[in-house]
């Protein structure tokens, strides 16, 4: 499991990436979460898009598995060249896409 900081944002203010932090922290290598999922964990349910936004505000060095989460469909919703960074990552941690999806019944994480 990954340390969380609060060294790790940039807002350290904002509950909500505190609690997203929180439980993105707790995701281990070779799983992955929706934004949904990563939302819902952290007390906000249906602020997929709110999760998103909250990840952007990670620092570009965080230690947190910000890599790990994943569209609905099992995609990467990334602009490249950051989601180049987040597919490698995630290949090197055993989670393939075939044909740009991720298999989530297989690789989803549900503590």
């Amino acid at each position: 499991m990954t340390n969380y900081s609060k060294a790790d944002t940039k807002d350290s203010t904002s509950p909500m990436l505190t609690a997203i932090c929180q439980v993105l922290a707790r995701i281990p290598a070779g799983r992955v979460i929706t934004y949904g999922d990563l939302a819902a964990m952290a007390g906000y349910p249906r602020a997929a898009r709110r999760a998103g936004q909250a990840l952007r505000q990670l620092p570009a060095d965080t230690a947190l598995p910000w890599h790990r989460v994943i569209n609905a469909s099992g995609r990467i919703s990334l602009p490249e060249p950051a989601a180049q960074r987040q597919r490698e990552r995630l290949e090197r941690e055993g989670v393939i896409a075939i044909g740009g999806r991720i298999d989530l019944g297989r690789f989803r994480w549900q503590p």
